[in-house]
């Protein structure tokens, strides 16, 4: 229990508080608005300064950064294991937290240390959550300190439920004690204050984030600069087997490649002998053209007939009479002679025809043979430009079948991590169920605890359900009645009143519970009655501490039979209608 809240500045309120129900009460002044009263009065600066001395942030936006407040120091003195402790810390050092030497700390799992510039005990103010999480909750300290389980329940995240701040939104849902507050974080902190076994919803963010990361692997896939990599493992393997058939194909023709250093010489002398080769069998073609035609040549060459010779030459004389006429035998022997002339002269033309042919033929087939000796070169061997091209060639097609390799191997491993993603959701899902099998007693604690304050509440009792979802641990609510906020606040007020319960029969918690007024906004005048009663009922039966804010006008004016505020309304009275009535005794 908390036993007193005090400050050094002059003007604060300190307040001391007793076992039991405690209802701190704040007077508005007429015509204030609800934020002057709040800013005024201090309720909810109450419940910041709770959670300031208990490890708290402490940023640049803190009510305790503000220069009014930051120099001086406020403490705290309630119960901690057994123990009378008390504390204090400035928003000027927030990083430290100053213990009294009175406070026994030989229980602590981190002693703290003498301050030589001050004399005081301190301890930083990360040591001081670990210290909380393990005597308060029963907290790992090194998992709370290292943060070496992810994903573990945490001082910060459990307190949260015994002293909810409006300034973090807690009012908005009865599992989250910050507005943003995560899946995992509430399911692991919720299970983790009923003795349900939290493992199993921790083991579920750590799925999610498996997910989260495979999600982001297929966008990153699609979207980044493989283009649409991802596509089924299937599409993939085919491409994969055609592209590495072919990268063998390659490296094979690189590996029997050979490189002529006179590659170049010898492919422009093929060149030249096939253009010898065209001009020889050019050449051959004329010649054996005039071949034939001196063959035909030399079977007309014959000598006429005698009587065609006599008959010409009697023509001549009878048109020549005036000439002298040889004698015909004359005639006939120089016509022969004439004759065989010409026929030794085809016949010799004919040979040198011949011969040439003959020679080009010789003369072909050498440089045939020597042009098929560098051809063979040249199809064996290659030139070192082409054998550079080759080699990039190969590198260029064993960098894509690479790609295509990774592509295989993401598009293997997203389907094989869905399905197996998808495995150990079913697994969990089990194990839940197994978990809420073993501890129904404290399952049906918990829903009892729910059912009897809101039964106190209303005429038709409220439902608290716990279901082994395919999402981890779901709690739902439900209070008969037009949904609306008071509906939602008095589902909160009967949520954390069975956790409170709950806790203090575990002897688990800080040992209290504190309600800011705002839990009560929107709700009817009977049933504030009745929850004040049922909150200092509990808090009695359980030996808790029951701690209330609330503006003096929003208390009922008729309690329930035999129940009374007196006993339970703290000494000071916080108002906004003075300069210094409210809590810190200034305004800003």
């Amino acid at each position: 229990m908390i036993h007193r809240i005090f400050g050094d500045l002059p003007s604060f309120k300190s307040l001391t508080f007793r076992p039991g129900f405690n209802l701190l009460l704040a007077d508005k002044s007429p015509g204030a608005t609800d934020r002057q009263t709040r800013n005024a009065a201090g309720k909810t600066s109450l419940v910041e300064l709770v959670h300031f001395l208990v490890g708290g942030s402490c940023d640049a936006k803190s009510l305790f950064r503000s220069p009014a407040l930051a120099p001086h120091r406020f403490g705290m003195r309630f119960d901690l294991k057994g123990y009378e402790t008390e504390v204090h810390r400035t928003g000027s050092k927030p990083a430290r937290v100053g213990v009294s030497e009175d406070t026994e700390t030989s229980n602590w799992p981190i002693v703290p240390r003498l301050e030589k510039s001050s004399g005081r005990c301190v301890i930083s103010n990360n040591e001081w959550r670990t210290v909380l999480g393990n005597l308060t909750f029963g907290l790992n300290p090194r998992a709370e300190g290292e943060g070496t389980a992810k994903f573990s329940p945490t001082f910060r995240s459990l307190f949260g439920y015994f002293v909810r701040r409006q300034t973090a939104g807690a009012f908005s849902s009865p599992v989250q004690q910050v507005q943003m507050q995560q899946p995992w974080d509430w399911q692991v902190s919720i299970s983790y204050l009923l003795g349900l076994d939290w493992t199993i919803p921790q083991q579920w963010q750590v799925i999610r984030e498996r997910e989260k990361e495979l999600q982001a692997l297929r966008k990153a896939a699609s979207e980044g600069t493989f283009g649409a990599v991802i596509g089924t493992a299937a599409e993939l393997r085919t491409q994969l087997t055609v592209a590495e058939e072919e990268v063998n194909k390659k490296r094979e023709r690189v590996r029997s490649f050979r490189v002529a250093e006179d590659y170049r010489d010898l492919e422009g002398e093929a060149s030249e002998l096939t253009k010898l080769l065209g001009e020889l069998a050019d050449e051959n073609t004329v010649d054996r053209q005039l071949i034939a035609e001196l063959a035909e040549a030399l079977k007309t060459e014959m000598p006429p007939p005698p009587p065609n010779l006599d008959r010409l030459y009697h023509e001549i004389g009878i048109a020549l009479p005036s000439l002298a006429v040889r004698r015909f035998e004359e005639v006939r022997t120089f016509h022969e002679s004439v004759i065989r002339n010409r026929q030794s002269y085809l016949a010799q033309e004919l040979e040198a025809a011949e011969r040439r042919v003959a020679e080009r033929n010789e003369q072909q087939q050498a440089l045939d043979e020597r042009r098929s000796r560098i051809l063979s070169i040249l199809q064996s061997s290659g030139a070192l430009e082409q054998y550079n091209l080759l080699q990039s060639e190969l590198s260029a097609i064993e960098a894509r079948t690479e790609a295509l390799r990774q592509r295989f191997s993401a598009a293997e491993m997203l389907e094989g991590r869905k399905t197996q993603l998808g495995i150990e959701r079913g697994q969990l899902q089990g194990r839940l169920q197994q978990d809420y099998r073993e501890q129904g007693e404290r399952l049906r604690a918990a829903i009892l605890a729910f059912e009897k304050t809101s039964k106190a509440l209303y005429e038709e009792p409220g439902s608290l359900t716990i279901n082994p979802g395919s999402n981890g641990p779901e709690f739902g609510f439900k209070i008969q009645g037009e949904r609306s906020k008071g509906i939602n606040n008095m589902q909160i007020f009967c949520f954390d009143l069975m956790l409170a319960r709950i806790c203090a029969e575990r002897r688990l918690g800080p040992g209290f519970l504190v309600h800011d007024s705002h839990l009560f906004d929107g709700v009817d005048e009977r049933q504030i009655g009745k929850a004040l009663q049922v909150g200092s009922e509990t808090a009695k039966a359980f030996d808790f501490q029951y701690i209330v804010t609330m503006n003096s006008d929003a208390v009922p004016r008729e309690l329930p039979d035999g129940f009374s505020l007196d006993d339970a309304i703290v000494p000071v009275r916080l108002t906004d209608a003075t300069e210094d009535g409210g809590l810190f005794g200034m305004r800003f």
